[in-house]
C-alpha cells in the first residue's frame, strides 16, 4: 500500500506543497519563504527554502539561477553544520549538473549528498541522491553498473511505501528494459508505474510513465495513434505543471512515434520544435537527442548524403564528449541504416566518459 505522493524537495514553510504544485507557483512561493527567512534570521529556513528555489529555477530551465541558488542553499547549510540540508543542496547541484551534460560532476556531487544524507540520518536525502547517481550512469547507458542500484532502491521504496519513489524506479529499471530490447518487461513496469502514479497522485511521475509507455506502443505494436493520445495526455499535465524539460523530452518523443510511423515531415517538425527547447534550457542530452532524430528525418526527406554524413560525424563527437554511450550506439545505428561509412578508427571519444 502506497502513502499520498510528496515533494520530499519541498522543506520548512515550503512542506505543505503539493508534489502536482506548478514550478512557476514553486517558484513564487519560495522566492517569497527565502526573503523572509532571512529577515528573520533563521538560517536553517534560509537553506531549505533555497533549494526549493533551486529546484523550481532548474525545473523551469533557468541554468545560471539554479546554479546560484542550490550553491547559496548549501552554503548557508553548512554554516549551521545542518548535514541533512547541505545533502540536499548537493542533491540539486548534481541533478542540475546532469541536466547541464557534466555528467562526472554530477555523479561526485551525488556521491557527496548520499553520504552527507547518511551521516546526517536523512533517510530520503541519502536515497534521492543514490536514485540520482543511478539515473546518470542510465541515461549514459551503463546499464549493468547501475541496474542493482536501480533495484535496491526500489526495494527500499516498496518497503516504506513511498509512491513517489517506487514510480521513478520502476520507470528507470523500465527503460533500462526497453533500451536492450525487453519490450514486454518494460511495459508492464512503465504501467505500473502509471497505476502508482495515479493512485498516488504524482501526476510528473504519471507523465514519465506514459511516454514510457508510448514509446513502447509505437516501436512494439506500431500503433502511432494511441501513442499520440498517450503523448498528449502527458504533455497537458507537463504544461500545466511548468515542467519546462519534461514537456521538452514529451516532444522528441512524438518526433519518434512519428518518425516510425514514416511520417518524416511531421517529424521533422517535432524535432525541430524539441530541438528549440532543448536549447532554450541548454540541456545537451536532450538536444543531442533531438538532432540525431533530426538527421535521420532531413535523410528520409531526401537531405544530401554528404551533409547528413558530417551531421552524424559532429553528434557523434559531441555524445562521446558528454559520455552518453547509448546515444552513441544509437547514432552509429543511424549511419548504418542511412548507407553512411562508419566513422574511421580513432575519430571520437578521445574526449569522452568512455
Amino acid at each position: 500500500m502506497y502513502s499520498k505522493a510528496f515533494a520530499a524537495e519541498y522543506q520548512g514553510a515550503l512542506r505543505s506543497m503539493s508534489v502536482n504544485s506548478s514550478v512557476a507557483d514553486v517558484l513564487a512561493k519560495g522566492t517569497e519563504q527565502l526573503r523572509e527567512a532571512k529577515l528573520s534570521g533563521s538560517q536553517q529556513e534560509v537553506a531549505r527554502s533555497g533549494l526549493a528555489v533551486a529546484e523550481a529555477h532548474r525545473r523551469l530551465g533557468h541554468v545560471k539561477e539554479a546554479d546560484r541558488a542550490w550553491k547559496a542553499s548549501y552554503r548557508t547549510a553548512r554554516s549551521v553544520g545542518d548535514l541533512g540540508a547541505m545533502a540536499w543542496a548537493l542533491w540539486s547541484g548534481g541533478t542540475l549538473a546532469r541536466q547541464r551534460g557534466a555528467l562526472a560532476l554530477a555523479r561526485r556531487l551525488l556521491g557527496l549528498a548520499a553520504d552527507l544524507g547518511e551521516r546526517g540520518g536523512d533517510v530520503v536525502a541519502r536515497g534521492y541522491s543514490l536514485a540520482g547517481m543511478a539515473e546518470t550512469g542510465r541515461i549514459q547507458g551503463d546499464y549493468e553498473a547501475v541496474r542493482a542500484l536501480h533495484e535496491q532502491l526500489l526495494a527500499e521504496a516498496r518497503r516504506r511505501g513511498e509512491a513517489r519513489h517506487t514510480v521513478w524506479a520502476l520507470e528507470g529499471i523500465a527503460q533500462i528494459h526497453r533500451n536492450t530490447g525487453s519490450y514486454d518487461t518494460a511495459l508492464a513496469m512503465f504501467e505500473e508505474a502509471a497505476e502508482i502514479a495515479e493512485k498516488a497522485d504524482d501526476r510528473r511521475g504519471r507523465a514519465w510513465a506514459l511516454r514510457g509507455i508510448a514509446d513502447i506502443v509505437s516501436a512494439r505494436d506500431d500503433e502511432p495513434d494511441r501513442a499520440l493520445g498517450l503523448l498528449r495526455e502527458a504533455e497537458l499535465i507537463c504544461s500545466e505543471m511548468h515542467l519546462t524539460s519534461a514537456l521538452a523530452y514529451n516532444h522528441k518523443m512524438r518526433g519518434n512515434v512519428l518518425f516510425r510511423a514514416r511520417r518524416y515531415e511531421e517529424a521533422r517538425q517535432a524535432y525541430e520544435q524539441t530541438l528549440a527547447e532543448f536549447r532554450a534550457i541548454s540541456e545537451p542530452r536532450g538536444e543531442a537527442l533531438a538532432r540525431l532524430g533530426l538527421v535521420k528525418a532531413l535523410a528520409h526527406l531526401g537531405r544530401d548524403q554528404a551533409e547528413t554524413a558530417a551531421d552524424l560525424g559532429e553528434l557523434c563527437l559531441d555524445l562521446d564528449r558528454i559520455g552518453l554511450h547509448h546515444a552513441r550506439d544509437m547514432a552509429d545505428k543511424a549511419r548504418a541504416e542511412l548507407g553512411i561509412p562508419p566513422m574511421p578508427s580513432g575519430t571520437g571519444g578521445e574526449g569522452g566518459l568512455r
